[in-house]
């Protein structure tokens, strides 16, 4: 990844609290060591000018692996949050309001911008985009506590979601934000299009081909039962969307051309029970087979929790009412 060296002279800059009146704390050479050390690296300053050191630093640090052009690597992004820690906060700015926005003059001539999402952590998003640079989630890992808030908030959310909500409101940022492209909503405008999707979206592979995934999406239980209990459906009512879907071609308008769908999403905002995933499985030929995978609830919401997304607006709790104002708040005394 290239940026621009004013770019990197400017975040150095920041780093080393050069200038008048910056909102950044003032670091001397030791102090740069230690501040790549709290960033996780092994870069010791080595005596020389310190704001090229770190400019040259922070060059190598951009030409470390990286997922994509929209996505610098994790250890910058670990400098960025080690910069606006808000334990460094100065005395004329609390907040890091100012620092922030220094920063993201910086930032936006690179198409980046950073932000304080609700863990009090600094994040890059790319502003074309709006993918956040995080290290890559791990939905498996203990979640803390306020990640265990804010699942417990979206489960709410799920039981009186409707299935167009789960679609619009959890589905289609999540999957934008694990860099699927083309992440587009099938059918719901005329339900006579889906063609056994919901979603559909493509891939990028580091060898620049693509490959194409589909995604049915239930928000409810997905069971193998033979009646049908009220909230769950049936796998059965699945089988046959999941035909068309790897059946048929989808255009993509930006290869103009007709693809088949290589993998299909079962997607429910409840579980999908063993006896539902065995029974589509049997029924599927062996190469169709291994072309499903399945999403339950909880795979979804650890995933939605790790990726640091916004929860959905129907799942923010509400705000606590403003205290009345009485007759003699306004009487000095």
């Amino acid at each position: 990844m290239k940026w621009r060296r004013r770019t990197l002279d400017e975040i150095a800059d920041m780093i080393c609290g050069n200038g008048e009146r910056i909102p950044f704390v003032y670091r001397s050479s030791s102090f740069l060591t230690r501040f790549f050390w709290d960033a996780d690296t092994d870069f010791a300053h080595d005596g020389s000018t310190r704001a090229a050191w770190v400019s040259g630093v922070l060059e190598q640090i951009l030409n470390e692996p990286h997922q994509d052009a929209k996505t610098p690597s994790d250890t910058f992004c670990r400098v960025i949050r080690t910069l606006m820690d808000p334990g460094d906060a100065t005395e004329n700015d609390p907040e890091r309001k100012a620092a922030l926005a220094k920063l993201n003059t910086a930032l936006q001539r690179e198409g980046f911008e950073a932000f304080y999402a609700d863990d009090k952590r600094c994040y890059l998003r790319h502003i074309g985009t709006g993918t956040i640079a995080a290290p890559a989630a791990n939905p498996h890992r203990p979640l803390s506590r306020e990640e265990v808030e804010r699942r417990d908030l979206l489960t709410a959310w799920l039981d009186k979601a409707s299935e167009d909500e789960l679609i619009g409101d959890l589905l289609l940022p999540l999957f934008r934000q694990l860099g699927f492209h083309r992440v587009t909503a099938a059918g719901h405008k005329d339900k006579s299009l889906e063609y056994g999707k919901d979603i559909w979206m493509r891939y990028q592979l580091p060898t620049q081909q693509f490959l194409y995934f589909g995604i049915q999406a239930k928000r409810d239980k997905l069971d193998a039962a033979g009646m049908g209990k009220p909230g769950n459906t049936n796998i059965a009512e699945i089988l046959n969307q999941v035909t068309m879907m790897l059946g048929h071609e989808i255009f993509d308008p930006e290869t103009n051309r007709r693809v088949l769908v290589d993998h299909a999403y079962i997607v429910a905002g409840g579980e999908i029970t063993k006896g539902a995933r065995n029974w589509l499985g049997g029924e599927l030929d062996r190469s169709k087979r291994s072309q499903v995978m399945f999403m339950d609830r909880d795979d979804l919401v650890n995933l939605f929790v790790v990726t640091s997304l916004a929860l959905p607006a129907g799942a923010l709790p509400p705000k606590p009412p403003a205290p009345l104002k009485t007759w003699d708040d306004d009487i000095p005394f």
